[in-house]
């Protein structure tokens, strides 16, 4: 990577195992660059919008919302053993779309994240984030494949 500051490191989470990975590598990134950490996770609306209109909306956002707040303690816990600070940032919305206006509109220096670990059904929705992020995304996108068994 050369000279290049990374001061500002998103990690985009999901709270998967798959995830996880991703979370250590930009840990690492961050405690070599004496950089900061925003550990990013988005409640998607991309569930709601797929789903049938009398689903309990309430019970699942909070569930989403709980998955969520996880998913930054656990960049958080990493990061406190390691000396990084770390940010925790939950949004709602696209997934991909936020994960790219954030990184963004917060001039991040890098984006690191998995290819977030989702099966089946969840895949359809959510398996093209990782790559919508690459392909639109004006900030560098490091992303961390793992084989992963969720």
């Amino acid at each position: 990577m050369g000279n290049v500051s990374l001061k500002k490191i998103m990690i985009a989470t999901d709270d998967s195992i798959c995830s996880r990975m991703a979370v250590n590598k930009g840990i690492e990134i961050a405690r070599l660059s004496g950089g900061k950490v925003y550990a990013v996770y988005v409640v998607s609306t991309d569930y709601f919008s797929s789903m049938a209109v009398d689903l309990d909306w309430e019970r699942m956002h909070e569930a989403l919302d709980k998955e969520g707040h996880q998913a930054v303690n656990y960049v958080k816990g990493i990061g406190e053993m390691e000396g990084v600070t770390v940010e925790s940032v939950l949004l709602e919305g696209h997934p991909a779309d936020e994960l790219i206006r954030y990184a963004e509109e917060n001039g991040m220096d890098i984006v690191v994240m998995g290819t977030l670990g989702k099966t089946g059904i969840e895949r359809l929705l959510l398996g093209s984030v990782a790559g919508n992020v690459v392909r639109h995304s004006k900030v560098p996108v490091m992303v961390v494949r793992e084989k992963c068994k969720s």
